[in-house]
Formats: C-alpha cells, sequence, structure tokens
C-alpha cells in the first residue's frame, strides 16, 4: 500500500481518499488526491501537510487523457490539483516512473498502427459533426432567446452569430460549453455574458474587492442588458448612441465574454 512508501517521521494523510480496485485484479489500490507543495516532488495535504513523494515517483504532467488514464488505473498515484477561484485545475499525477515509461511505450506502439490513425480519423469526424451540429443548435436557440421584433430580425441574427462565434469552440471555458444547464439557459448566459463585456463598462470598473461585490455588479449589468434587449423585442427604435448596435458594429477586443 502507498502508505508503506511514505518516508518515516511524516504525518498521517488526511487529504480526500477514494478506493478502487485495480484494473485486472482483486487488490486495492488507494488515491491521494493533494494540492501542489512548495517544491517539485512535493505536495501538501488538505490539512496543510507537506509530503514528499515516494523515491522513484514522478510527475505526470496534464495533457495526454489517455497516458494518465492508464496511469491511474495501474496502481496507486497521488493527483495533483490546484484551486484558482470556483476551478480546480489538474497539475498531474505523482507515479513510479518505470510505470508511467512502460505505458507510455506501450501506448506509442499503439498510436504507430495503421489501425489506431484509421480510428483517430473516425472520431475527429464524428467530433466534427458534433460540434457543427451543437453550434447550429446553440445558434437557433440564441436567436429564439432574442425573440427581436420582426423588423430587428437581422440585427437578432447578427448578435446570435457573434454570440455563437465566441461561446462554442471546444476548450473556450465559456457557459456555452456546459452541460449542466439546458442549453436555453446557456444561450441566455452566453448573450448576458456577452453584452456584459461588449455593451458595457464592466472590464474597466474598478470594483472593490469585497465579497459578492462583483456578483451584484453583474447582476445590476445582467438587468440593464435584458433591459436593452426588450426594448429590441417590443420593436422601440434604439437610441442614437445603442451600445448594442456599436459593439457589432466593431471588431471583438474586450475581455472574455464568459
Amino acid at each position: 500500500m502507498l502508505t508503506r512508501h511514505m518516508q518515516s517521521g511524516q504525518q498521517n494523510m488526511t487529504a480526500k481518499t477514494h478506493d478502487h480496485r485495480m484494473h485486472g485484479s482483486r487488490e486495492e489500490m488507494t488515491v491521494h488526491n493533494f494540492f501542489p507543495g512548495p517544491k517539485p516532488g512535493t505536495v501538501r495535504s488538505a490539512d496543510g501537510t507537506v509530503l514528499t513523494a515516494p523515491v522513484g515517483w514522478v510527475l505526470l504532467a496534464p495533457g495526454d487523457a489517455a497516458l494518465t488514464r492508464r496511469v491511474k488505473g495501474a496502481g496507486d498515484h497521488w493527483v495533483v490539483q490546484e484551486k484558482k477561484g470556483r476551478r480546480m485545475f489538474s497539475r498531474g499525477v505523482l507515479a513510479p516512473a518505470s510505470t508511467i515509461d512502460r505505458i507510455r511505450a506501450e501506448l506509442d506502439a499503439e498510436r504507430s498502427t495503421e489501425a489506431y490513425a484509421k480510428r483517430r480519423q473516425a472520431d475527429a469526424r464524428r467530433r466534427e459533426k458534433t460540434q457543427s451540429e451543437y453550434v447550429d443548435n446553440f445558434y437557433s436557440t440564441v436567436v429564439a432567446y432574442l425573440d427581436f421584433h420582426s423588423r430587428y430580425r437581422p440585427l437578432a441574427q447578427q448578435l446570435a452569430l457573434a454570440v455563437t462565434k465566441h461561446a462554442t469552440p471546444v476548450g473556450s471555458g465559456t457557459v456555452a460549453r456546459t452541460k449542466r444547464i439546458p442549453v436555453e439557459q446557456r444561450a441566455e448566459a452566453a448573450v448576458v455574458a456577452w453584452m456584459r463585456h461588449q455593451t458595457t463598462g464592466y472590464d474597466s470598473m474598478a470594483i472593490p474587492r469585497v465579497k459578492g461585490k462583483r456578483r451584484e455588479v453583474r447582476r445590476m449589468l445582467a438587468e440593464r442588458s435584458k433591459h436593452l434587449l426588450s426594448r429590441y423585442r417590443q420593436g422601440e427604435p434604439p437610441s442614437n448612441d445603442c451600445p448594442l448596435q456599436r459593439a457589432l458594429t466593431t471588431p471583438m477586443t474586450k475581455g472574455e465574454a464568459t
């Protein structure tokens, strides 16, 4: 077990632990989740204890999902994650170097075959088709959410296109990529986010570093944006300096609309 490999004198690990069964074996495998330590080869547990990785272990950096998945399934390892804001980011997996090298060699051999190349091409075509269908569906959902008066339908289509282009790329990290809420809610949130960055002064605001203040400002700007949208739904004539029309006639250069 992992605890038998640890150096003497270290405190008991209190980080969150999950018990799994090793692939193809009845032997129990213990997985520990940690935060990055103060120097390479170390981690920090949930209670702040700094631990040194067992001798012969190295960090497998994130980036190769298949390699990481197989290393995790091969035996004991430490998952290193770092929290930034409300999101958790992977910093890699600590595991025996011999295990990582062996699995990497096995993967390299598999990936050099013609069958693997064909499978990759088929997967890429499937992902491209899925993405294209989602982009089309998201655009239509945004147009439906905007529901502008018929005289402003071209503007609705232009806005929907701008929001869709920004929000739907794979890996963009925007609300449009989440699957935790229905696509109708994603469309609304993406429009509000785009307008916050493109039609208000949000990106240049000096918001006090007080808990809840930024959320309060975002809610206030969201209501302002929704009020502007409601005028287009009702067919009211826009002002001479409408921020929405101004934003749609200039390149998007402001902060990420997430």
